[in-house]
């Protein structure tokens, strides 16, 4: 469907999952050097369980040293991002993820403006999915997502399958962010073809295009990329250029690898993604 990269992602789970995730991805990565799989993003486990979302509440847990130090030791080179809830760590252990490497960000937080700036200040400049499983903006106390607004350095990918946020609130994330606004599919499964799932104790079933557990909380999404680019340019008002950008080199900037990927330019893998005139098919060439 377009894609010509990937970051696979763990949700929440027990440290045993984790590190076997870890490795599942690095042998992945070795027997398939241009899949296109760049690392995995690791979502979880350490959320706030009021924004857990579709995330079990029972793997759901505050950090400690001991197993931060053992993911980023197992994890080296393999998780790119790592999605916490800021509020749920000491500075000593968000000082410890943010010299590791990888790229933190704010996600399933019910952050107050005074945690998410602290965050932010710490130098946290991402955060997942806009809008969805954090602290709403009110107008005496905007939350995670009124200081992402605030904020100018701040990435924010956000999910146009119209069910994860109203267009009518994407246009607006999109006057505020600017150029720091970009797009994830957040798929569980693409289209129709999957319509129930379970892993575990996590289930999903697909309804009106949505997936949702049996909790009724959102559990993904089932729109590919190029989806998003067409509904960004159908719905939110946004020129394909920049509906492209917003697919391709923003993301690439948000996790430190615009480097290695998110253009067309000499010393960059010639991996494209071609489209039709009506936004309906897309295909990735590698060469």
């Amino acid at each position: 469907m377009g894609t010509g990269y990937v970051l696979p992602t763990l949700i929440t789970s027990p440290t045993e999952n984790i590190l076997k995730g870890i490795e599942s991805t690095r042998n992945y990565i070795l027997k398939n050097p241009n899949s296109g799989v760049l690392g995995m993003h690791l979502e979880g486990p350490f959320l706030n369980p009021i924004k857990r979302g579709a995330h079990l509440a029972e793997y759901v847990r505050k950090p400690t040293n001991a197993e931060l130090e053992e993911i980023i030791k197992y994890g080296k080179g393999i998780i790119k991002i790592m999605t916490i809830a800021p509020e749920q760590f000491t500075d000593e252990q968000l000082e410890m993820l943010l010299e590791s490497g990888i790229v933190i960000s704010a996600g399933h937080s019910n952050a107050t403006n005074k945690q998410a700036s602290h965050a932010f200040r710490k130098g946290i400049r991402l955060i997942t999915h806009l809008f969805n499983a954090m602290s709403q903006m009110g107008h005496r106390e905007v939350g995670l997502v009124g200081t992402i607004f605030d904020n100018d350095e701040v990435y924010a990918p956000i999910i146009l399958d119209g069910f994860h946020c109203d267009y009518a609130a994407a246009r607006i994330a999109h006057k505020a962010k600017k150029d720091k606004l970009f797009l994830i599919s957040d798929a569980l499964f693409v289209g129709d073809k999957v319509k129930q799932f379970q892993w575990g104790e996590f289930d999903a079933y697909l309804q009106d295009g949505q997936y949702r557990n049996s909790e009724g909380n959102l559990a993904g999404a089932a729109i590919s990329m190029g989806d998003a680019v067409r509904n960004a340019t159908k719905f939110v008002d946004i020129s394909l250029q920049e509906a492209v950008e917003m697919a391709t080199i923003r993301p690439a900037k948000a996790i430190g690898m615009d480097d290695k990927a998110g253009k067309i330019a000499v010393g960059y893998p010639a991996r494209f993604t071609v489209f039709d005139e009506g936004l309906e098919n897309f295909e990735t060439l590698v060469f």
